[in-house]
């Protein structure tokens, strides 16, 4: 039986299936952890139970060049470039190390990089230090806090203010480059996942071919279109979010700069925001009919 590539549903399916089973594993490892660690200890390790459970899955059947669930059920096998052979040790292991551990580091990394630039010391002093007594030395996230401390401490603080929105820019990067890559899939059904497409695994399948293989690829090239379109609207819509949040971040430090209103600061009974709780300075007054501190409302925009 001659071997074809696999078609847009078949990758689905398996991917879907793969994240079912996942999902169990990841389920019942959690609930063992906190049986015998507890809630505290659980909650502290939560994201690394995940992590390892992952791993354990595709350890145990990528890694070992078997197939997994997913790819078991929908009859597909994974090959490398050439298409005549499975993909090598080296291959698989650069997939599972892309699809799982990459992932986890990015978002501890911009977690503790946005914490650090948007805390400041206060932060520092309370939830980072209680995290770290947690967490212990052997703690992976208090390794990466304390390489992203020490690299933060060397920029200055107008090299802070510059950094916050570019943090900003690569979380909202890293969702749509997801999305781009999913449209891509649609079209040309080579990978499904952005680590396959790293590690140039690609998928045949086993089965006898479907009569109605062509018209799933048509509809989901039709499918990848129309992702296309959104993801270039959705690309609009955040530029024009962001260049709204700098110019609201400028108008904050124009006022900021002004002078306080005397007749506020000298009588005892002036209003008072409510946000604050000092006497307003510079009163603003928002769609709703309330009162607040031009400062204050505007950093309170900027963060809910």
């Amino acid at each position: 039986m001659p071997l074809t590539p696999a078609n847009q549903a078949q990758l689905i399916r398996s991917s879907q299936k793969d994240e079912y089973y996942r999902s169990v594993l990841r389920n019942s490892t959690n609930e063992a952890c906190q049986t015998v660690a507890g809630s505290k200890h659980w909650l502290d390790w939560r994201r690394e139970i995940e992590l390892l459970s992952d791993l354990a899955y595709y350890g145990l059947t990528t890694l070992l060049g078997y197939q997994t669930l997913g790819e078991e059920y929908v009859g597909i096998v994974q090959v490398d470039p050439t298409k005549r052979q499975i993909p090598s040790r080296g291959r698989r292991c650069l997939f599972v190390l892309c699809h799982s551990f990459i992932p986890y580091i990015l978002e501890k990394v911009l977690v503790c990089l946005e914490n650090e630039l948007e805390g400041g010391q206060e932060m520092h002093g309370s939830v980072g230090s209680r995290r770290q007594v947690a967490s212990g030395w052997w703690s992976l996230e208090l390794w990466l806090r304390r390489g992203v401390q020490l690299a933060v401490g060397l920029l200055t603080e107008q090299q802070r203010r510059e950094c916050q929105p570019a943090v900003f820019v690569i979380q909202q990067s890293v969702a749509l480059l997801h999305r781009l890559h999913v449209a891509l899939f649609y079209i040309s059904s080579s990978f499904y996942d952005m680590s396959k497409r790293a590690a140039g695994i690609s998928y045949l399948r086993v089965m006898g071919p479907n009569g109605d293989d062509s018209t799933i690829r048509r509809s989901y090239r039709l499918l990848g279109t129309i992702s296309f379109l959104q993801l270039l609207v959705t690309v609009c819509l955040q530029l024009n979010n962001f260049r709204q949040r700098q110019r609201a971040r400028e108008e904050w430090k124009l006022y900021r700069n002004l002078s306080p209103q005397h007749t506020a600061s000298s009588s005892p009974t002036a209003p008072r925001c409510i946000l604050c709780l000092e006497a307003r300075r510079h009163s603003t007054c928002t769609p709703c009919g309330h009162l607040f501190c031009w400062e204050c409302i505007t950093e309170w925009c900027n963060t809910k």
